[in-house]
C-alpha cells in the first residue's frame, strides 16, 4: 500500500485529510516541519501533503529541504490564502501541484491520483534511459509443428492467471521472445515487463540490480537506485538464467516470492509489490539441486507452470518458415531485395543441428542477405564450414565404432564451433559470446580450457 504524509499544524485539517485517504492509503500525520522530516526518514512517504504556514519554519523551505533530501517525492502544497506568487515560488521549488483550503476533495483525490500515476510511468522512463543500450528483439515467434503448437496453447493458458513461469530451452531458442508472449497477453500488458540477465550481472550487484538501494548505502551509491522489482510493479518481471543465482541471493528472491516484498539495501523500510514472476534457465536445476547450487524450496516456487521449449534440431520443420520470417525483416531494415535461399541451401540448412539455435540462425540470415549480390542465397555465400554435415557424420561414426571417445568428440566439436565463431564476429569475443548464446566470460573459459588462441592474440581479443 501506497503511504501518505499529511503535514498541517491543526488537528481538525489533519484528521479530516486522514479520513479522506485512510481506505488507500497508509496514512502518516505531521503537526510540524521537525516531524514531517522524522516521518521522511522513518518511512519515505509515496505522496506528501504540505501546509505552506507551520508553526517551526515556512513551508516552502520545508518544501526546499524535501525535494533536496529525496528529489523524487511527490509534495503537493495546501494553504488558506493562495497567492500567484507563492504558487510559482512553490512549482520552482519542486511541488507537483497546490490547491487551496477550503479544497474539493474529488479534487484533491485526482491530484494525489494523477501525481502517482505520473511518478510512474517517470519510473519506467528512467529504467528505459538507464537501459538504453539494450537492444531486444520483439519479433514475432514461428512455428507450425507439434512443439511449438503445444507452446502457443500452453500461453494462452497461463497467460491470464499470475502464476510464476519456468521457461526452460537451450541457449538461442527463444525464451525471452516466450516470457514477453505471456507478458502481452496477459492483463498486466499495459504494465512494465522489466527483464534481467542473471549471468550477465555481478554477485556484488545482483541484490542492488534487484532490490534497488538508497543514497550513501554504499561506497559509490551516490543516489537513490530503484531496483527492478520495484520497477516491475503491476507489471511482470523476468529472471533470465536464473541458475546463475548465488545461494544467497537464492534465499532474498525466495522471500521475495512468499511476502512480495523487499527492502532497498540500506533502507529499513520494507517495499510490497505486485509482480508476476517469469524465470529462464538452459540449465537442468535438478542437477544443480543435487550439487547443492540451487535452492530446492525456490525451485518448486519458480516451477509452478513449466515451459520447455525445443531446440531448433527438433523442429527441423520449422526452418523454412523462419528463413523467410528473417530474410524479410532483414530486408525491410536495411533495404534489401532477397527473396530466398537456394534449394541446395536450405537442404543444407534443415539438415544442420544449429547448436545456437534460432539466434544461429538469425544471425547467419542477416550476414548472408546483407553480403549477397544475388536475389537468391548461393551455396558459395554460406559463410562457414559447420553447414557441412559430412564432417559432423562422420564423428558421430567414430564414437559409435569406439575410435573416439565422446569426452574427445565434445572438446573438438566445441573447440571448432567456437573457432568458427570467433571468425564470424572478426575475433570479437562479445559478439562471439552472442551468437553463442553464452555469456564472454564463459566464451573466455572455454577458450583458455579448450587452448583455442596463442597468449600473443588474446589481448587483441578481449578488447
Amino acid at each position: 500500500m501506497k503511504s501518505l504524509l499529511i503535514v498541517d499544524d491543526e488537528i481538525g485539517a489533519r484528521e479530516s485529510l486522514k479520513m479522506v485517504f485512510k481506505e488507500d492509503f497508509e496514512v502518516l500525520l505531521a503537526k510540524s516541519a521537525e516531524e514531517s522530516f522524522s516521518q521522511m526518514k522513518e518511512h519515505t512517504p509515496d505522496v506528501i501533503l504540505l501546509d505552506i504556514l507551520l508553526p517551526d519554519l515556512d513551508g516552502l523551505k520545508v518544501l526546499e529541504r524535501m525535494k533536496r533530501e529525496d528529489p523524487d517525492t511527490i509534495v503537493i502544497m495546501i494553504t488558506a490564502t493562495r497567492t500567484v506568487r507563492t504558487a510559482v515560488e512553490a512549482m520552482k521549488l519542486g511541488a507537483y501541484d497546490y490547491v487551496t483550503k477550503p479544497f474539493d476533495l474529488d479534487e484533491l483525490r485526482l491530484i494525489v491520483n494523477r501525481a502517482l500515476s505520473n511518478q510512474a510511468l517517470q519510473k519506467e522512463v528512467k529504467y528505459l534511459r538507464e537501459r538504453i543500450d539494450q537492444r531486444y528483439d520483439f519479433g514475432r515467434m514461428i512455428g507450425k509443428g507439434n512443439g511449438m503448437k503445444h507452446i502457443f496453447h500452453l500461453i494462452e493458458q497461463i497467460a491470464p492467471s499470475r502464476a510464476t513461469v519456468l521457461v526452460m530451452g537451450e541457449s538461442g531458442t527463444g525464451k525471452e521472445l516466450v516470457s514477453r508472449a505471456i507478458h502481452h497477453q496477459s492483463p498486466r500488458k499495459n504494465f512494465p515487463f522489466i527483464t534481467i540477465n542473471c549471468a550477465a550481472i555481478p554477485e556484488t550487484l545482483m541484490e542492488s540490480e534487484l532490490f534497488g538501494h538508497e543514497k550513501g548505502a554504499f561506497t559509490n551509491a551516490i543516489e537513490k537506485k530503484l531496483g527492478r522489482c520495484e520497477v516491475a510493479h503491476q507489471g511482470t518481471l523476468f529472471l533470465d538464467e536464473i541458475g546463475e543465482l548465488s545461494l544467497a541471493t537464492q534465499a532474498k528472491m525466495l522471500r521475495f516470492l512468499e511476502e512480495k516484498e523487499f527492502n532497498r539495501v540500506g533502507s529499513p523500510k520494507t517495499i510490497k509489490v505486485d509482480v508476476r514472476l517469469i524465470t529462464a534457465t538452459n540449465k537442468d536445476l535438478t542437477q544443480q539441486i543435487k550439487k547443492g547450487e540451487f535452492r530446492e524450496d525456490l525451485y518448486y516456487r519458480i516451477n509452478v507452470v513449466p515451459i520447455v521449449i525445443p531446440p531448433l534440431r527438433d523442429r527441423r520443420e520449422d526452418i523454412p518458415l523462419l528463413i523467410e520470417h528473417f530474410i524479410k525483416k532483414i530486408n525491410d531494415e536495411n533495404g534489401k531485395r532477397v527473396k530466398g535461399v537456394s534449394e541446395e541451401v536450405l537442404t543444407r540448412m534443415i539438415q544442420y543441428d544449429w547448436p545456437g539455435n534460432v539466434r544461429e540462425l538469425e544471425n547467419l540470415i542477416e550476414r548472408m542477405v546483407a553480403l549477397t549480390p544475388n536475389e537468391t542465397i548461393q551455396p558459395c555465400e554460406l559463410p562457414f564450414s559447420s553447414l557441412d554435415t559430412s564432417k559432423t557424420n562422420g564423428l558421430k561414426e567414430s564414437i559409435l565404432q569406439g575410435n573416439v571417445s565422446l569426452l574427445k568428440a565434445e572438446e573438438e566439436f566445441e573447440r571448432e564451433l567456437i573457432s568458427d565463431a570467433l571468425k564470424r564476429a572478426n575475433n570479437v569475443q562479445s559478439q562471439a559470446a552472442e551468437l553463442l548464446g553464452i555469456s564472454r566470460r564463459i566464451l573466455k573459459y572455454k577458450i583458455d580450457k579448450l587452448g583455442i588462441l596463442q597468449d600473443s592474440s588474446r589481448s587483441i581479443l578481449e578488447q
